[in-house]
C-alpha cells in the first residue's frame, strides 16, 4: 500500500510511518482489501492528505470515519462523487449552506473545498461495506490524531469545523490559541436540527479568513 503522499506531509510524518503501530496497522488493512469489500479504493486511503498539502491548510473538516455504501468515500470527509445518490447529512451541509450563503450547490464532490485548503479528514480512514465502524480502535485514530497535533503546531491560524460528538471530542488537542473552532451538532439527520442548522459555519469560516487576510473559501 503506498502511504506517502509527495508532498509536506511526507516530511512531517515521516516518523509516524516507521512507529510500529503504523506498520501493524498497514498490514492489518491490506488484509482486509484482500479479504473484503472496504472503501475507500485503497489509492484514495490518504487523498485528504494529497490534496490538502500541510502549508495549504486553511480549513480543517473533521469526520469520523468513510460511507460505507457502494461507491460513496473517495478519501475526503463528506465528499462523495457526483453519479451516487447524495448522502443525508451532504444534503443537510448543502441545506445550512443554502440557508447561511445562499448558495445552491449541486455537486457533492468536495474536491474543490480540499484544493482551496480545506483539509477533509476522517479520524478512521477505511470501512468494510455496509459495517460503519469496523476499523476503529485499529490505529488510524493515533495516526490522525498525530495529524491534528502537527496542525495544531502551526503558528499560522488554522479554522477547525467539529461537527458532532466524536469531532468535538477531538477539542482537546487543539491547545494553540492562534488556531479557531466553530463547533455545532452534526449534519446527519438525526441531530441536525439540534443545532446544525442555522449554525452558519461557512459565513462564519469566511468571516474569520477575511479577519485574518486570508481568501475567502468559494464554497
Amino acid at each position: 500500500m503506498n502511504y506517502k503522499v509527495n508532498n509536506n506531509w511526507d516530511i512531517i510524518l515521516k516518523d509516524e510511518y516507521e512507529k510500529e503501530y503504523f506498520k501493524n496497522l498497514l498490514n492489518y488493512i491490506n488484509e482486509e482489501y484482500n479479504n473484503k469489500t472496504v472503501y475507500p479504493l485503497k489509492e484514495n486511503i490518504f487523498k485528504a492528505l494529497e490534496y490538502t498539502d500541510y502549508n495549504d491548510i486553511k480549513v480543517v473538516i473533521l469526520g469520523q470515519d468513510p460511507y460505507h455504501g457502494e461507491g460513496e468515500a473517495q478519501g475526503l470527509s463528506f465528499s462523495i462523487p457526483n453519479d451516487i445518490k447524495i448522502t443525508p447529512s451532504l444534503r443537510n451541509i448543502f441545506k445550512e449552506l443554502k440557508n447561511d450563503l445562499n448558495i445552491e450547490r449541486t455537486n457533492t464532490d468536495l474536491s474543490d473545498w480540499a484544493k482551496q485548503g480545506i483539509l477533509l479528514l476522517n479520524a478512521i480512514l477505511t470501512v468494510c461495506k455496509d459495517t460503519p465502524l469496523s476499523h476503529k480502535d485499529k490505529g488510524w485514530e493515533i495516526f490522525t490524531d498525530e495529524i491534528i497535533k502537527k496542525i495544531n503546531e502551526r503558528e499560522d491560524p488554522v479554522i477547525f469545523i467539529l461537527w458532532g460528538n466524536y469531532a468535538r471530542s477531538k477539542k482537546k488537542l487543539i491547545t494553540n490559541k492562534n488556531h479557531y473552532i466553530i463547533e455545532s451538532a452534526h449534519p446527519s439527520p438525526l441531530s441536525a436540527s439540534r443545532g446544525f442548522f442555522d449554525s452558519k459555519p461557512f459565513s462564519k469560516t469566511n468571516n474569520i479568513l477575511n479577519s485574518i487576510n486570508k481568501e475567502s473559501i468559494r464554497w
